[in-house]
């Protein structure tokens, strides 16, 4: 495909539903794929096990690449990247390649031990045997003597038909389920968006590294089903507080048994999130 755009998108989904409309605000030129082409996008399906060019080749050059959906294939990052500028010459070795992660590779790490508290952030080990985690680690060696690469791992995300107060009546359906619940960490799609561009706009301050991206609170799913839930189900909340020994919602981190903090990703790209508080969109 000729041309050059600011960024590509592989892998067209709901983050694109909140970054296409940005892009556009901001002049930046953008392209899609999907896996069919729908909707105006460029058919794209990649083969993780697969070294044929000839699906690249329909690809525009871009500057930033965002890789939308999840690697985890043993290969799959280094063919990626390597098959895109065997076919794109004219994109250059200053292309940054983001892929869109999970702070699901933080679960199960060395980070938290029995009976002790301590935040996870960007810095902390991950679990080695998460396939998305050994994905990036791939993808980050490639920086910078091969392409420059890096990595937004997402908390739970929200926004649009994603709404927090309607997941309440799913995950707390019992007392002893909603005893089992701690923190959980959200960033909304439009923070997601701007995430995006602020890499692309500063691959210097990116490249080579994994970023850890929330819109910079714990949440307590006691308080959402306290102010989101239903009579029971508030009911079953003050009766775990009595038996606790909590005074007051939300707990505080240390009693959620997990505390992510994503400020040096905000303070790197000189952001803050816009949609810092959940409510309806």
């Amino acid at each position: 495909m000729a041309g050059k755009v600011d960024l590509l998108i592989l892998g067209a989904g709901w983050t694109s539903t909140f970054l296409a409309p940005l892009c556009a605000s901001r002049g930046v030129s953008h392209a899609a794929t999907t896996r069919t082409g729908r909707d105006g996008t460029l058919p794209f399906d990649f083969d993780p096990a697969s070294d044929a060019p000839a699906p690249f080749r329909a690809l525009p050059a871009a500057r930033a690449v965002l890789v939308a959906f999840p690697l985890r294939a043993p290969g799959a990052a280094a063919r990626l990247v390597r098959l895109y500028r065997a076919t794109h010459g004219d994109a250059g070795p200053e292309t940054l390649f983001v892929a869109l992660g999970s702070t699901g590779i933080w679960d199960g790490s060395p980070t938290m031990q029995p009976d002790t508290f301590a935040w996870t952030d960007r810095h902390s080990p991950v679990d080695p045997t998460n396939a998305r985690a050994a994905a990036e680690e791939e993808l980050l060696a490639l920086s910078p003597g091969t392409a420059r690469t890096t990595v937004l791992d997402l908390s739970g995300l929200w926004g649009g038909a994603r709404q927090p107060r309607n997941w309440v009546a799913r995950v707390a359906a019992s007392k002893d389920a909603l005893r089992a619940k701690g923190s959980i960490h959200m960033v909304h799609g439009l923070d997601v968006a701007r995430a995006v561009l602020a890499v692309a706009a500063h691959p210097e301050r990116a490249a080579g590294q994994r970023w850890l991206l929330t819109d910079t609170h714990v949440y307590d799913w006691w308080d959402w089903a306290a102010g989101w839930g239903s009579e029971e189900q508030q009911r079953w909340v003050q009766e775990l507080m009595d038996e606790a020994g909590v005074r007051a919602l939300p707990r505080p981190p240390e009693m959620l048994g997990r505390a992510m903090d994503s400020v040096e990703f905000w303070r790197t790209f000189g952001l803050a999130p816009l949609k810092g508080r959940l409510g309806e969109d």
